[in-house]
Protein backbone atom coordinates (compact mmCIF):
# COMPACT_ATOMS: atom_id res chain seq x y z
CA UNK A 1 0.00 0.00 0.00
CA UNK A 2 1.55 3.45 -1.24
CA UNK A 3 1.57 5.87 1.24
CA UNK A 4 -1.37 8.28 1.42
CA UNK A 5 -3.80 5.57 0.23
CA UNK A 6 -6.72 4.86 0.81
CA UNK A 7 -9.29 2.32 0.26
CA UNK A 8 -9.94 1.41 -3.51
CA UNK A 9 -13.53 2.17 -5.10
CA UNK A 10 -15.35 -0.38 -6.17
CA UNK A 11 -15.29 -0.90 -10.01
CA UNK A 12 -19.53 -1.16 -9.51
CA UNK A 13 -19.31 2.68 -8.78
CA UNK A 14 -19.75 5.13 -5.71
CA UNK A 15 -21.64 7.77 -4.45
CA UNK A 16 -21.11 10.74 -2.44
CA UNK A 17 -23.43 13.98 -1.49
CA UNK A 18 -22.92 16.84 0.59
CA UNK A 19 -25.30 19.30 2.03
CA UNK A 20 -24.67 22.96 2.66
CA UNK A 21 -24.35 24.40 5.82
CA UNK A 22 -27.03 26.54 5.17
CA UNK A 23 -29.12 23.41 3.68
CA UNK A 24 -29.93 25.39 0.75
CA UNK A 25 -28.00 23.34 -1.37
CA UNK A 26 -26.82 19.90 -2.07
CA UNK A 27 -23.45 18.31 -4.31
CA UNK A 28 -23.86 15.23 -5.02
CA UNK A 29 -21.05 12.64 -7.51
CA UNK A 30 -21.41 9.43 -9.31
CA UNK A 31 -18.17 7.66 -9.42
CA UNK A 32 -17.93 4.67 -12.19
CA UNK A 33 -14.92 2.95 -13.59
CA UNK A 34 -14.72 2.55 -17.71
CA UNK A 35 -12.23 2.68 -20.15
CA UNK A 36 -9.14 2.40 -17.46
CA UNK A 37 -9.99 5.45 -15.66
CA UNK A 38 -12.95 7.24 -13.67
CA UNK A 39 -15.48 9.00 -14.67
CA UNK A 40 -17.10 11.32 -11.88
CA UNK A 41 -20.27 13.21 -12.50
CA UNK A 42 -21.65 15.62 -10.22
CA UNK A 43 -23.98 18.78 -9.26
CA UNK A 44 -23.37 21.92 -8.02
CA UNK A 45 -26.47 22.82 -5.74
CA UNK A 46 -25.75 26.57 -6.48
CA UNK A 47 -27.17 27.02 -9.56
CA UNK A 48 -27.90 23.40 -10.53
CA UNK A 49 -24.72 23.36 -12.54
CA UNK A 50 -23.56 19.68 -13.84
CA UNK A 51 -20.04 18.42 -14.25
CA UNK A 52 -18.17 15.40 -15.40
CA UNK A 53 -14.49 14.73 -14.90
CA UNK A 54 -12.24 12.08 -16.13
CA UNK A 55 -10.09 10.97 -13.69
CA UNK A 56 -7.30 8.59 -14.92
CA UNK A 57 -6.61 5.34 -12.49
CA UNK A 58 -4.18 7.32 -10.10
CA UNK A 59 -6.66 10.47 -9.95
CA UNK A 60 -4.67 12.74 -12.26
CA UNK A 61 -7.55 14.91 -13.71
CA UNK A 62 -7.51 14.24 -17.65
CA UNK A 63 -11.02 16.51 -18.33
CA UNK A 64 -13.45 18.82 -17.46
CA UNK A 65 -16.86 19.66 -19.02
CA UNK A 66 -19.74 22.04 -17.04
CA UNK A 67 -23.07 21.89 -17.91
CA UNK A 68 -25.15 24.99 -17.00
CA UNK A 69 -28.26 25.20 -19.40
CA UNK A 70 -27.52 23.63 -22.10
CA UNK A 71 -26.67 20.01 -24.09
CA UNK A 72 -23.73 21.26 -25.13
CA UNK A 73 -20.90 21.57 -22.55
CA UNK A 74 -20.35 25.51 -21.16
CA UNK A 75 -16.70 24.81 -20.61
CA UNK A 76 -14.74 22.00 -22.05
CA UNK A 77 -11.19 21.60 -20.76
CA UNK A 78 -8.68 19.36 -20.88
CA UNK A 79 -5.03 18.32 -19.94
CA UNK A 80 -2.37 15.95 -20.87
CA UNK A 81 -1.87 15.41 -17.04
CA UNK A 82 2.03 17.48 -17.22
CA UNK A 83 -0.25 20.76 -16.74
CA UNK A 84 -1.26 21.57 -20.68
CA UNK A 85 -4.34 23.16 -20.59
CA UNK A 86 -6.56 23.56 -23.31
CA UNK A 87 -9.93 23.69 -24.49
CA UNK A 88 -12.28 21.20 -26.63
CA UNK A 89 -11.43 23.67 -29.79
CA UNK A 90 -7.79 23.08 -29.16
CA UNK A 91 -6.67 26.53 -27.74
CA UNK A 92 -3.87 26.13 -25.58
CA UNK A 93 -4.70 27.92 -22.15
CA UNK A 94 -1.55 29.02 -21.18
CA UNK A 95 -2.37 30.46 -17.84
CA UNK A 96 -3.01 27.37 -16.84
CA UNK A 97 0.19 25.54 -17.61
CA UNK A 98 1.25 23.58 -14.25
CA UNK A 99 -1.98 23.22 -12.52
CA UNK A 100 -2.32 19.61 -11.65
CA UNK A 101 -6.06 20.25 -10.31
CA UNK A 102 -9.11 22.21 -10.40
CA UNK A 103 -11.58 23.94 -7.61
CA UNK A 104 -15.48 23.87 -7.76
CA UNK A 105 -16.35 26.03 -4.63
CA UNK A 106 -19.95 24.23 -4.94
CA UNK A 107 -18.42 21.08 -3.71
CA UNK A 108 -15.75 19.70 -1.19
CA UNK A 109 -15.35 17.00 -4.61
CA UNK A 110 -11.99 18.63 -5.58
CA UNK A 111 -10.39 18.39 -2.81
CA UNK A 112 -11.09 15.02 -2.62
CA UNK A 113 -8.77 14.23 -5.71
CA UNK A 114 -5.37 15.73 -4.39
CA UNK A 115 -6.49 14.22 -0.97
CA UNK A 116 -6.34 10.89 -2.34
CA UNK A 117 -2.78 11.12 -5.16
CA UNK A 118 -0.87 12.72 -2.89
CA UNK A 119 1.53 10.49 -1.42
CA UNK A 120 2.31 12.26 2.32
CA UNK A 121 3.35 10.80 5.16
CA UNK A 122 1.78 12.33 8.45
CA UNK A 123 2.60 16.04 9.12
CA UNK A 124 3.96 16.74 5.47
CA UNK A 125 2.32 19.12 2.81
CA UNK A 126 1.95 19.77 -0.83
CA UNK A 127 1.77 22.81 -2.37
CA UNK A 128 0.21 22.01 -5.97
CA UNK A 129 -1.22 24.63 -8.71
CA UNK A 130 -5.27 24.46 -9.19
CA UNK A 131 -7.85 26.01 -12.17
CA UNK A 132 -10.70 27.68 -10.17
CA UNK A 133 -13.77 27.74 -12.13
CA UNK A 134 -16.35 29.94 -11.30
CA UNK A 135 -19.25 28.47 -12.64
CA UNK A 136 -21.82 31.05 -13.16
CA UNK A 137 -19.11 33.62 -15.02
CA UNK A 138 -17.08 30.62 -16.90
CA UNK A 139 -13.98 31.84 -15.34
CA UNK A 140 -10.50 30.32 -14.83
CA UNK A 141 -7.94 31.30 -12.95
CA UNK A 142 -5.09 30.06 -11.86
CA UNK A 143 -4.48 29.79 -8.05
CA UNK A 144 -1.97 27.87 -5.05
CA UNK A 145 -3.67 25.62 -2.68
CA UNK A 146 -1.41 23.61 -0.06
CA UNK A 147 -2.76 20.27 1.62
CA UNK A 148 -1.51 19.14 4.52
CA UNK A 149 -1.88 15.76 5.77
CA UNK A 150 -2.33 16.27 9.67
CA UNK A 151 -3.29 12.29 10.50
CA UNK A 152 -4.04 9.23 8.60
CA UNK A 153 -8.04 10.51 8.45
CA UNK A 154 -7.18 14.12 8.40
CA UNK A 155 -5.91 17.03 6.38
CA UNK A 156 -5.74 20.53 6.07
CA UNK A 157 -5.69 22.67 3.04
CA UNK A 158 -5.25 25.82 2.16
CA UNK A 159 -5.69 28.12 -0.61
CA UNK A 160 -2.84 31.07 -1.53
CA UNK A 161 -5.51 33.44 -3.31
CA UNK A 162 -8.02 33.50 -0.51
CA UNK A 163 -6.38 32.97 2.94
CA UNK A 164 -8.92 30.31 3.37
CA UNK A 165 -7.70 27.50 5.49
CA UNK A 166 -10.33 24.40 6.12
CA UNK A 167 -9.35 21.38 8.30
CA UNK A 168 -11.46 18.05 7.44
CA UNK A 169 -11.71 14.54 8.32
CA UNK A 170 -12.09 11.98 5.94
CA UNK A 171 -13.73 8.38 5.70
CA UNK A 172 -11.67 5.10 4.57
CA UNK A 173 -11.54 5.97 0.68
CA UNK A 174 -10.46 9.86 1.42
CA UNK A 175 -13.48 11.51 0.77
CA UNK A 176 -14.31 14.77 3.04
CA UNK A 177 -17.08 14.24 5.41
CA UNK A 178 -17.50 17.69 6.67
CA UNK A 179 -16.44 20.79 5.85
CA UNK A 180 -16.55 22.86 8.33
CA UNK A 181 -19.00 26.06 8.03
CA UNK A 182 -19.49 24.64 4.36
CA UNK A 183 -20.53 20.99 3.86
CA UNK A 184 -21.89 17.95 5.79
CA UNK A 185 -21.85 14.39 4.60
CA UNK A 186 -24.98 13.08 3.31
CA UNK A 187 -25.85 9.54 4.60
CA UNK A 188 -27.12 7.78 1.03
Amino acid sequence: MRVGSYQSLSASGHTVAWESVSRQTTSKVDLRWENEGWTAEGTLGTDNAQFVLRLSAGWIIQQFLLFRDMQEPDLWLGTDGSGRWGEVNGAHRTELDGCTDLDLAGTPFTNCIPIRRLPLHIGDSATISVAVIDTETLSVIRATHQYTKVAQHTWRYLSASSGAEVQVAVDEFGFVLDEPNNFRRLII
